[in-house]
């Protein structure tokens, strides 16, 4: 196992390089951070112009700029010159990614398990009415736009508030990763944490199980329809050890797959999900450096974003390895 997992890691090196370097010729070639002051009225001098370009590197060929980008990223662990001086991408980088990370992490966990255990009903009753309706709920939250169901249920918590605690504070936080002075007490911590978290973790959760859900229905009705879950009923074996020792296992693996392709899109839709309940994390960050044609923080929102993909298939792929273990002995 230890060395299936050097091998994956070592492959990830170049995988990862790669994907720098396109993401960084597509955002350099497309972003021009001297836009603000050339569209400026009055419009300031050309030597001015020219003097932040320069100041921002862009007066050098692509592939320069990307070797001294990458060469300072990793020796220095400099992220590039951003537009406004003051704004420092590392620490900016760090708070805005665990905001979005904790949001994404229980994100895929509700969703994960809302989908095994849906999908796994689905696929042992088919056709019934319970696989119906899990497939019409399945079918409706993946045709729901992310931006509203977000302001859907924003709008949703906002009546209830005003219906409960007319007064007080808020029973659902509606905006805010945080309340801006949080109670004392780890409890009363926690519950503020959980209110602020919840829609977020809603929003993204059944647009994911949604699909996901599919997949481990399909992915089960394979499996139990197999020769050797048919010889496992036939010798004797009892209907839940077949279907949680053999069945399940061996189907979770597809899902595995999708789970670790689908990182990048949940990281995107927590943009949208960000703006609407107004998160600082890297959907804010992102729509900064759009907004500002700040080049080096996008270019680090879609590192992260390019680094996350690698190591969920990275996670897959052992997962692979213990949900299979001729993939390690191969």
């Amino acid at each position: 196992m230890f060395a299936f997992t050097i091998r994956r890691l070592l492959a990830s090196i170049p995988v990862l390089f790669f994907s720098t370097l396109l993401v960084f010729l597509l955002v350099a070639s497309s972003v021009d951070p001297t836009e603000p002051l050339k569209t400026r009225n009055p419009r300031p001098p050309q030597t001015t112009i020219d003097a932040e370009a320069h100041r921002l590197g862009l007066d050098h060929p692509l592939l320069q700029r990307y070797w001294d980008w990458l060469t300072g990223l990793v020796l220095h662990g400099n992220w590039g010159t951003p537009v406004q001086p003051a704004y420092h991408i590392a620490d900016r980088l760090s708070s805005s990614f665990l905001v979005t990370f904790r949001l994404v992490i229980f994100s895929i966990l509700c969703s994960l398990f809302l989908a095994i255990a849906v999908g796994v009903l689905s696929a042992v009753r088919q056709y019934t009415k319970l696989d119906y309706a899990a497939t019409s709920i399945g079918f409706l939250f993946l045709s729901l736009p992310t931006f509203w169901f977000a302001a859907l249920l924003k709008s949703w918590a906002i009546q209830l508030n005003s219906a409960v605690r007319p007064d007080g504070p808020p029973l659902i936080s509606t905006f805010g990763e945080a309340s801006p002075n949080p109670p004392s007490g780890f409890f009363p911590q926690l519950g503020d944490a959980f209110g602020h978290i919840l829609l977020p973790t809603i929003t993204l959760s059944l647009i994911s199980y949604a699909a996901w859900s599919r997949f481990q229905r399909a992915s089960m009705l394979e499996v139990l329809n197999s020769d050797y879950i048919r010889l496992a009923r036939a010798k004797g074996l009892s209907r839940r050890r077949v279907l949680f020792r053999h069945a399940l296992r061996n189907a979770l693996m597809p899902l595995t797959t999708q789970v670790a392709l689908d990182t990048a899109a949940l990281l995107g839709g927590a943009v949208i999900t960000e703006t609407v309940f107004e998160w600082h994390g890297m959907g804010y960050m992102f729509l900064q450096a759009v907004n500002t044609y700040d080049l080096f923080p996008l270019l680090s929102w879609l590192v992260v974003a390019a680094l996350l993909v690698i190591v969920f298939n990275l996670i897959a792929d052992l997962l692979y390895a213990v949900l299979d273990p001729r993939i390690r002995l191969a």
